[in-house]
């Protein structure tokens, strides 16, 4: 940042470090620091390179995969991001349940019981009475102790299946 920013200092403190440019300060704490080492946020640094370079003169391709190209004219990021949502959609379908038993038997199959599909896991429990109570606050009918379990925790999470 200091190289992109002559005339810029930093200090960096236990917790945090503060940037001033000019009389503008901004301070990046720890929590914001470890997001920015993650391999998302490269990933989403780079991706943002590619759409900046994609944009440079106002015109967006899109391969097809019959080899044929899409041309978007724009110098619009939301146009952009709309256009490669909406050819990315294409030929799929989208549906969401709030369990299994709401799927019809092939659904099922397909996606949960197939076992070219499925991973098995072993779960361990270490400690039943910890395990115990983290379930009934996350499967619980108390809405308030998941709320704060899921904001405490949400920042921590390393693969998440939605």
């Amino acid at each position: 940042m200091k190289a992109l920013s002559p005339g810029s200092d930093y200090q960096v403190e236990e917790e945090r470090i503060t940037f001033r440019i000019g009389n503008i300060r901004a301070i990046i704490d720890q929590q914001t620091l470890s997001v920015l080492a993650t391999h998302e946020y490269e990933l989403l640094v780079e991706n943002h390179r590619r759409v900046v370079e994609t944009m440079a003169d106002g015109r967006a391709f899109l391969e097809m995969q019959d080899g044929g190209k899409l041309l978007l004219e724009t110098s619009n990021h939301e146009e952009l991001l709309s256009f490669f949502l909406e050819q990315a959609k294409k030929g799929l379908s989208i549906q969401r349940y709030k369990g299994l038993g709401e799927m019809n038997p092939e659904q099922l199959w397909e996606t949960t019981m197939n076992p070219e599909n499925r991973i098995l896991l072993q779960v361990k429990i270490e400690d039943a009475v910890e395990s115990d109570e983290i379930f009934t606050i996350l499967m619980g009918d108390q809405v308030e102790p998941r709320r704060d379990f899921i904001e405490k925790n949400a920042l921590n999470v390393v693969n998440l299946d939605i």
